[in-house]
């Protein structure tokens, strides 16, 4: 069974920052993509940034520039750096991972998610 646990969110003002974690324990293999979703209220749940087992990354248009997603897969660990914190980004944020584990000879690939933290940015 794998587990991610989100971590580092909280109430910030307008200009402000955050640093979100979220580590991924149990039985795992591999780690391929990662990635950060929110969901603010009353709004479906949006794709925020990916980083792919190359560190490839991409992001939703509202946040480059601001935010920046990196891992450490030693630790199966991905970050979320948010800079210059807007109302708007105001949200759950969720992380995901696509999981490589093994089970007796084969290896099995399964999306996990996290419980998700509360981001506030206000006044």
């Amino acid at each position: 069974q794998v587990q991610l646990v989100e971590s580092g969110g909280g109430l910030v003002q307008p200009g402000g920052s955050l640093r979100l974690s979220c580590a991924a324990s149990g039985t795992i293999f591999s780690i391929n993509a990662m990635a950060w979703y929110r969901q603010g209220v009353g709004k479906e749940r949006e794709l925020v940034a990916t980083i792919t087992s190359d560190d490839t990354t991409k992001y939703v248009d509202s946040v480059k520039g601001r935010f920046t997603i990196s891992r450490d897969n030693a630790k199966n660990t991905v970050y979320l750096q948010m800079n210059s914190l807007k109302p708007e980004d105001t949200a759950i944020y969720y992380c995901n991972a696509d999981v490589q584990y093994k089970r007796g000879l084969y290896y099995y690939s399964n999306l996990y998610w996290g419980q998700g933290t509360q981001v506030t940015v206000s006044s």
